[in-house]
């Protein structure tokens, strides 16, 4: 029966001894610290200084390593001295590979790859990709073990002879229907008729613009830029109503229109959120009328939260609603109809967090794959990685991206962050014009130093009222539920959270979430978990606080919930990344003992997962071995329940040099770069020549010059 310490000795003792999990370390010395600490030390005195309680019989010594350290070169080791850090290409000699690498045959035409002919290119000699189909036959690598993750879906390989198991195809397509599995299906892609507006700086907000108006934040300059155009002669955008086109949107009729703009023609480029009426008082004019009487008709329906109308109810006489709205000369930023377009907290959605196992957003890690394997082992809320807002109104592909879902997640929300009210506001808006999600939850206390310096992140803990500023705009402008993730103050000993739980309920937000670490701290010594609960204790009724930090085993869970019951839930971050069955613990309330043989199992979903996600050709191929090695930069850390003499493992433990029950066990415990390319290989195939890796988060590993 394995032995527990005494709560006192391992609290008090752990807060002194706890180090960062991210922060760089010289492995080699603390690899042989603990292997001498361990010989000397009892378990109680071990699990005091932080170091895991490996069972005898289990442990060996350090690995002898020299200065050199191993890099991984197309699958060949080569010595490389410790100090030799990778090289700095240019933006030059980038430019200049990428352009060899498009002249390369291997650089085939998806279109011509999909159908297997030349002529399927709509685009002929004037495409960038390569047209040779023979010369991209003798070139292209050899097959992957294992079968095409698209094999049992409905309809051919979308990647055709580039995919990397296209021996696998099949020739005839069944014609029992039974034999496919439901297709899996992605969402909140960015759409290139948005794109092209945002990269224009064409795309209007009017509801967040409303609402920054009323709360005086608009942005002056935008305004001024307004009354000149207006002055020319130029009309402005109306959330795609101009006078210089000669369509009319067939959707929306408008009705004995008298108002200083002409609003008769609709501007064709933006698109008009289908069932929706944008509101026709949303304009940026700084002498409105008098008198404005306007009637306006959605044909598709009439949406009472846009435009203040009530819906039609049956058996009315009069279709044609018509409403009169009084705005006065003097009050230029406040109407009748910005009141209507504040939504009552009554009348919002919202997600109940109480209970529910809620996957941390990750950024690098916490991508759509990894989310997919999480919600198999019991995950109850997802979240996409960190966006920031400016780069989403930029129309940035990538950070797009970071808000896609899947299928399986069904509920689910995106996390933005921003420095500014506008900025954040309108990034709301077009996420909730453009997006499906349940949620929008606002990062306000990422510690990175390039976020920070930017006033975004943590740095918005010393500004309460910019945070008071963006929480009302965000949550004025959208009906969903809008979240603030923070931590505990930016200073360490300066605590403030507490003194602002009850002013952030009444500024709109949901939830809170509630890092119980200091932006100085970063991930060192234990969270604050005390201070946690004081501020729920704190909070009002209608607020959700949520904990987050080193929650490691349903014992965790289970210490947080009933110590607070005013506590809604934990979130799940790094423990998730540990050991993803985390949440299968939880719910099953039990140490999983997990086999070696169940863990590669999980990384053969995640590489299905990741394969259908990021594609089946060499580049998929290449994208997901690159995001699993990043993940596995975390995995090591996890030590098999059998081989401790006290369970369960803690988050801030220090592993010893230990052998697994088998070998595969063995290679997972293994803190080698090296080691993790192996494990790549055995679900992925062979790396590429001149394959390098070094984690993002730089973890701690032997193999830091290269390879992490």
């Amino acid at each position: 029966m394995d032995r527990q310490p005494s709560s006192s000795t391992e609290v008090v003792v752990v807060e002194e001894e706890a180090i960062s999990l991210s922060k760089p370390i010289e492995e080699t010395e603390i690899a042989k610290e603990v292997d001498v600490v361990r010989i000397q030390l009892t378990t109680e005195e071990l699990i005091a200084k932080s170091i895991a309680p490996v069972k005898t019989q289990y442990l060996r010594p350090p690995p002898q390593r020299s200065d050199a350290v191993d890099n991984v070169d197309g699958g060949n080791k080569k010595s490389v001295s410790s100090n030799v850090t990778k090289e700095k290409k240019s933006k030059r000699q980038m430019k200049r590979e990428r352009q060899q690498e498009q002249k390369s045959a291997l650089h085939i035409c998806p279109a011509v790859a999909k159908s297997g002919n030349v002529g399927a290119c709509r685009y002929g000699l004037k495409c960038r990709y390569s047209h040779d189909l023979e010369a991209y036959k003798v070139q292209k690598p050899a097959d992957i073990e294992g079968t095409c993750p698209f094999l049992n879906y409905e309809g051919p390989c979308p990647y055709g002879l580039a995919c990397r198991f296209s021996s696998t195809h099949r020739l005839e397509v069944p014609a029992d229907p039974s034999e496919f599995r439901e297709k899996s299906s992605e969402v909140n892609g960015l759409k290139k008729d948005v794109q092209k507006l945002l990269w224009k700086n064409k795309m209007s907000f009017p509801k967040a613009d409303d609402q920054l108006k009323v709360l005086g934040l608009l942005n002056k300059s935008k305004t001024k830029d307004v009354e000149v155009k207006e002055k020319a002669g130029d009309e402005p955008v109306l959330n795609g109503s101009c006078a210089e086109c000669e369509v009319i949107d067939p959707e929306v009729e408008v009705i004995d229109l008298e108002v200083d703009v002409s609003m008769k023609e609709c501007c064709p480029e933006v698109p008009v959120e289908e069932g929706i009426l944008d509101n026709a008082l949303a304009v940026d004019h700084p002498q409105p009328s008098k008198k404005a009487k306007i009637a306006v008709i959605n044909k598709c329906g009439s949406n009472e939260k846009d435009n203040g109308l009530d819906p039609l109810k049956e058996g009315s006489q009069d279709i044609h609603a018509q409403t009169e709205v009084q705005v006065s000369p003097t009050d230029t930023y406040y109407s009748e109809a910005d009141k209507s377009l504040k939504i009552h907290p009554r009348e919002k959605k919202l997600v109940d967090f109480r209970g529910k196992l809620y996957l941390a957003p990750l950024t690098t890690v916490g991508n759509l794959p990894f989310r997919r394997v999480c919600k198999t082992l019991g995950a109850d809320i997802t979240c996409g990685e960190m966006a920031m807002c400016t780069n989403l109104l930029q129309g940035q592909a990538s950070e797009w991206a970071l808000l896609r879902r899947h299928s399986s997640e069904d509920l689910f929300g995106v996390q933005i962050c921003g420095a500014y009210p506008d900025t954040v506001a309108r990034a709301v808006e077009l996420i909730d014009r453009e997006c499906q999600v349940d949620f929008i939850d606002i990062n306000m206390g990422c510690p990175i130093d390039i976020v920070v310096n930017k006033g975004a992140g943590s740095s918005l803990l010393t500004k309460p009222m910019r945070i008071k500023n963006i929480i009302q705009s965000a949550s004025a402008t959208v009906d969903k539920p809008v979240t603030v993730k923070v931590r505990t103050g930016y200073f360490e000993g300066r605590n403030r959270i507490d003194s602002l739980i009850s002013d952030i309920s009444h500024w709109g937000a949901s939830a809170v979430t509630i890092h119980g670490r200091s932006r100085q701290q970063r991930y060192s010594k234990l969270a604050d978990w005390d201070y946690i609960y004081q501020c729920a204790r704190k909070a009002p009724d209608t607020l959700q606080v949520l904990g987050n930090g080193d929650v490691f085993s349903y014992l965790d869970w289970n210490k947080h919930t009933s110590e607070c019951p005013e506590l809604s839930a934990c979130m799940i971050a790094r423990g998730s990344l540990i050991k993803p069955w985390l949440f299968t613990e939880i719910k099953e309330q039990r140490h999983w003992d997990i086999s070696s043989g169940e863990r590669l199992n999980i990384l053969k979903d995640f590489s299905r997962f990741g394969l259908e996600h990021w594609g089946s050709d060499t580049k998929g191929v290449e994208t997901t071995r690159h995001f699993l090695l990043e993940w596995l930069s975390y995995a090591y850390r996890y030590i098999p329940v059998g081989l401790l003499d006290v369970i369960p493992q803690r988050l801030n433990w220090r592993q010893p040099s230990y052998c697994g029950r088998n070998d595969l066990e063995t290679l997972m415990a293994s803190d080698s770069a090296a080691d993790w390319v192996k494990i790549s290989e055995l679900l992925l195939g062979k790396v590429p020549e001149g394959f390098t890796f070094a984690p993002k988060h730089k973890s701690n590993a032997y193999d830091k010059a290269e390879n992490g």
